[in-house]
């Protein structure tokens, strides 16, 4: 079984203009930082240039599909029938993308397979952790 999820998106990404611009997005769990969900968007839909990955809880994200949570740089929230708001906070600005929130419904039932919630500890490798801590 694989230990990685995957899930492609399709975020609006919300600007001050009355449009909003669809990017695509990657959602990704991996078994080995079973607290943590990541979502990335490739080069082509960044300031940069290059790929830009935010990770965070997974908690995070499936709170915020409920109601509004976070107060740090990563904030999520419902909006309307079908939409979760991921708001991205940097020094150089917020990001805010709407992703349908059937779909992080969708890859958070699929991480719950790989991991159940309430057992990420056991899927912590804290030997393996504690090693390269400290250099063996």
């Amino acid at each position: 079984m694989s230990t990685v999820i995957e899930h492609a998106v399709e975020a609006r990404l919300v600007a001050s203009a009355p449009c909003m611009e669809s990017v695509p997005a990657t959602l990704r769990y991996d078994r080995e930082d079973p607290y943590a969900v990541s979502m990335a968007f490739p080069p082509p839909a960044t300031l940069e240039g290059v790929e830009v990955s935010w990770a965070f809880s997974r908690e995070l994200l499936a709170e915020g599909v409920e109601g509004p949570a976070g107060l740090g740089d990563v904030r999520v929230r419902p909006f309307g029938y079908d939409r979760t708001v991921v708001e991205f906070h940097a020094p150089e600005g917020v990001a805010v993308v709407h992703v349908h929130t059937s779909e992080v419904r969708r890859f958070l039932e699929r991480s719950q397979h790989l991991v159940p919630t309430g057992r990420e500890c056991q899927y912590l490798d804290w030997d393996g952790d504690l090693g390269r801590l400290l250099g063996e």
